[in-house]
């Protein structure tokens, strides 16, 4: 695993890092925006204390482990695109917490998210992290889970952020909630697995 200097994450802030999507993704996953760490590694999710990839795991999603804290290799990428599953972020840019968003970013991100969704035609959406969800669609009664409406016609969960800064959620409460909109995007669930962390 890497070893960055404070300096040389911040010299990340603001970078971007591309979408994983193929041509079959049946469930993408939205995260808010990218952290220094995946911006360093460009690899969604790779800070070594998030809990994303240990959950899918845990869940069946995915059947054997990824470690992207060093940055995802080709085949896990191919992996998951293979899999049906899309990763991609309310807003683009790099920062070393998600609460320095602005309200105005996360907005202008749901408007993208919405075309990002309506190219590429997922079966369902799951956004990661409800705060982030009610300040980009102005939805601020939204509750975790399944939502009423769809998202430019797909599916729309809200789950739980898995950074590890969201302190009350466990890798097991994470695979629970991504495995229902894994099953609901059509995805078969390898049986459940340890996950290290």
């Amino acid at each position: 695993m890497p070893r960055f200097t404070r300096a040389e994450l911040e010299s990340f802030l603001d970078a971007e890092v591309p979408d994983l999507l193929g041509p079959d993704c049946r469930l993408l996953f939205v995260g808010i925006n990218p952290g220094l760490w995946t911006a360093a590694t460009q690899t969604h999710f790779a800070h070594p204390g998030n809990r994303f990839y240990p959950a899918l795991l845990r869940a069946g999603i995915i059947d054997r482990q990824i470690d992207p804290a060093a940055g995802m290799t080709d085949a896990d990428r191919a992996y998951l695109v293979a899999r049906g599953i899309g990763i991609t972020n309310l807003v683009r840019r790099a920062t070393a917490r998600a609460d320095e968003l602005i309200t105005a970013e996360l907005l202008a991100g749901g408007e993208q998210l919405l075309a990002t969704v309506g190219a590429v035609a997922p079966r369902v959406v799951a956004i990661a992290g409800i705060t982030a969800y009610r300040q980009a669609f102005g939805v601020r009664t939204a509750r975790a889970g399944q939502q009423p409406e769809p998202l430019a016609g797909a599916d729309l969960w809200v789950v739980p952020n898995p950074s590890g800064l969201n302190a009350h959620e466990t890798i097991d409460s994470l695979a629970e909630a991504y495995a229902a909109p894994a099953r609901a995007a059509g995805l078969r669930l390898a049986a459940k697995k340890a996950a290290s962390g």
